[in-house]
């Protein structure tokens, strides 16, 4: 199906925003290569979600707000509604949705969330804002879900790339179950000499890796490449790496969350669920995370 798109352009970027999910669906540099995962339905078929007002998986679909249930799909409802183009210039765009009756049946909160597109540079600048436009405090967890193409140069192999960390961080795997929901059972999780994480479809074998304490950046490169990519997320908490599991699936997920999803077996109370953004009435919350495409040095 055809969407209507806006376009970024800077000269040295060209950048593409759906209005369904206020999805990014191309970044491409100024000779024309393209970056972004371009959603091959055999493996998955999102390029690069926007995760509101919840990351991944509730148990059994539902969480509880005072003493009520609600029912919401994974990732929340925002990747799956049109959001309007508030503000659509050359180098910037602001896409905006508003509480209304679909969302307080999965949401009871009054709210304006926004994501803004920014070009600088090669640099693209993702912010999520969100007001709090109720009189209760709200609870949310928020993130980015971008897939990037693996190999993004001619001649190189899945397994030609690896995942460049800051030098000198410990980062924390946090444990999953086979259902994909936190297992309590979190463990270190050493790099590679050099800080580096080398990929192949193997480790995506139990789903997603998740990271704690993975430091403000990771970069997607090969050794002697041309170019890599730059993920920069200096206030999310997690950071996500997933493929389609046992699969040849020709991409990397690099995914900025602020929140985890629920605990194996427990219908998460919103009040209660200790990672998530409390944000009192009448406040605002903004989180900026960015792309960036380097030479590689």
């Amino acid at each position: 199906m055809k969407q209507n798109l806006t376009e970024l352009n800077n000269g040295m970027l060209t950048v593409r925003v759906a209005a369904r999910g206020a999805e990014l669906q191309s970044i491409m540099d100024a000779e024309g290569k393209e970056y972004l995962w371009q959603g091959n339905p055999a493996y998955w078929a999102d390029r690069a979600l926007n995760l509101f007002p919840y990351v991944a998986r509730l148990t059994e679909g539902k969480y509880t707000y005072r003493g009520k249930t609600y029912s919401m799909n994974i990732h929340g409802f925002v990747p799956w509604m049109d959001l309007q183009a508030e503000e659509a210039g050359e180098k910037r765009a602001v896409f905006g949705l508003c509480s209304d009756e679909i969302t307080r049946k999965q949401y009871p909160f009054e709210f304006h969330y926004r994501v803004c597109y920014e070009l600088d540079g090669t640099e693209l600048r993702i912010t999520y804002r969100v007001d709090n436009e109720g009189e209760d405090t709200m609870y949310f967890g928020l993130g980015g879900h971008p897939g990037f193409q693996v190999p993004m140069e001619a001649g190189r192999v899945y397994e030609d790339y690896y995942l460049q960390f800051e030098e000198g961080i410990k980062p924390v795997r946090v444990g999953f179950t086979e259902e994909c929901f936190r297992s309590g059972n979190d463990e270190d999780f050493p790099l590679e000499p050099g800080a580096r994480l080398q990929l192949c479809h193997e480790l995506f074998d139990k789903d997603a890796v998740v990271l704690l304490q993975a430091g403000e950046c990771v970069s997607l490169q090969a050794t002697g490449g041309g170019r890599r990519i730059r993920v920069i997320f200096p206030e999310m908490r997690y950071l996500g790496i997933w493929s389609a599991p046992k699969t040849d699936a020709p991409y990397v997920c690099l995914e900025p969350w602020a929140s985890l999803p629920s605990r194996q077996g427990i219908i998460e109370d919103l009040e209660t669920q200790p990672d998530l953004v409390a944000l009192g009435a009448g406040k605002s919350y903004e989180n900026t995370w960015r792309i960036r495409i380097e030479e590689q040095v």
